[in-house]
């Protein structure tokens, strides 16, 4: 009969900076949208019209993303300054 492991609790969550790697991900697809643009402009390379879609989206929903995280940070600092409990 196996032997049962004992369940350990689990970790606390990491601290991250999510505006940071929201807009980190908002500024590649922005220069990606860039590039494909310059080299449809040119001429300089065969750009497909869905790649250029793709990029704009990404850098639509990286700004929505920021402005959530924004928002997210600043109500669980407002939280915490009111003494509200934070929930897991």
């Amino acid at each position: 009969m196996p032997k049962r492991r004992v369940q350990r609790p689990d970790p606390p969550p990491l601290e991250t900076d999510d505006v940071k790697v929201v807009a980190i991900g908002t500024v590649l697809w922005g220069a990606g949208l860039l590039v494909l643009a310059v080299l449809r402009l040119t001429g300089a390379a065969e750009v497909q019209d869905w790649w250029l879609v793709m990029c704009a989206c990404g850098l639509a929903l990286g700004l929505y993303g920021v402005h959530y995280c924004r928002r997210r940070r600043a109500a669980i600092e407002r939280d915490k300054a009111a003494g509200i409990p934070q929930r897991s």
